[in-house]
């Protein structure tokens, strides 16, 4: 189901916390794509789901992001520090296809913007040039909605309910989970606020009452909590290891898997931190034992370079794993 938290207030880095909690493992794989790479963004697998009119482009800009099922892109950030999250959201509708707007499949939604935007305002300009069109990721359909933010702090949320694109565009915005939309979300979280005042609780403190659940309510309101407490960081380890605890205490631990009517939720597979101001980005699999990074300044990205890609599940792999990617096979 999923948390994403963007620390955008601190003076070392711009910050983003995410976890991804499914109920399988979604076959992650660290991708590093270069510039100049040729996409459709009608395929899936090797196969057209979107019908007459795909959209279709090339790659401008570097990035390195998780790709899920071999089949998209559920998160990463591009060399102009753009970051983006793929996460669930049950009411998501698109409405009816339009053949006349070129079509693009939405597992590939974040990788398009990744692809063209160098910032949160141009990746929203892009949405205007194409039309989403639903698919299913083995099996599970892909309702999805999305979290952007740039290096300079910007933050967008996007989703697509009845059919309508609604954005949420403020450096404000730095947390999101699920169900409900994300106006829903931002009201239950000003009832809590104003009920804790009502208690006596005007500043933050270790007498304050938190919600304690794995559902997306609580975990949106208890990563608000915890990350409005950081303290500012001396260095850039002591910001990753910040927004690293605020993002694993927001985490589903296992034991707590989906059941209909009683947790609605999943465990978290693994947690990613982009550093968008180093352009750094960290993986931790839930079940590793150890925090992964790679930088994109180390990669080649110009056009014509290889696709890199390295799996996470190792577990002789631990801290700078930049010159542990391999070539991906061709095609990619």
């Amino acid at each position: 189901m999923c948390t994403r938290i963007l620390w955008n207030t601190n003076d070392r880095a711009v910050l983003t916390g995410r976890t991804m909690d499914w109920p399988e493992s979604t076959e992650p794989v660290l991708t590093v794509f270069p510039r100049g790479l040729r996409r459709d963004g009608g395929m899936l697998k090797g196969t057209s789901v979107v019908g007459e009119n795909p959209l279709r482009w090339t790659s401008g800009l570097g990035s390195i992001v998780t790709t899920v099922y071999g089949a998209g892109t559920a998160d990463g950030l591009n060399e102009a520090g753009l970051g983006a999250h793929m996460l669930y959201l049950d009411g998501t509708d698109l409405g009816p296809r339009d053949p006349g707007r070129p079509g693009l499949q939405i597992g590939l939604w974040i990788q398009f913007l990744l692809d063209g935007a160098r910032t949160v305002t141009e990746a929203l300009e892009l949405l205007d040039t194409c039309q989403l069109v639903p698919v299913e990721l083995h099996g599970f359909p892909a309702t999805v909605h999305i979290a952007l933010e740039d290096a300079s702090g910007d933050s967008a949320i996007v989703e697509y309910l009845a059919g309508e694109r609604r954005v949420h565009h403020d450096r404000g915005h730095t947390i999101m989970t699920n169900a409900p939309a994300y106006d829903e979300q931002l009201r239950l979280l000003r009832k809590e606020v104003r009920t804790l005042r009502e208690l006596g609780h005007v500043k933050p403190g270790s007498e304050v009452p938190l919600p304690g659940n794995v559902n997306a309510v609580d975990r949106f309101q208890r990563a608000a909590y915890f990350s409005s407490l950081l303290p500012e960081p001396a260095d850039d380890r002591q910001a990753v290891a910040g927004i690293l605890a605020v993002t694993r205490n927001a985490s589903v631990p296992f034991g707590a898997p989906y059941r209909e009517g009683r947790f609605r939720t999943y465990n978290t597979e693994y947690r990613t931190v982009c550093d968008l101001t180093n352009k750094r980005y960290f993986f931790e699999l839930s079940t590793s034992p150890n925090l992964v990074w790679a930088e994109i300044d180390r990669f080649d990205l110009s056009p014509g370079a290889p696709v890199m890609t390295l799996s996470p599940e190792g577990t002789d792999l631990v801290g700078d794993v930049s010159d542990r990617f391999t070539r991906a096979p061709a095609p990619f």
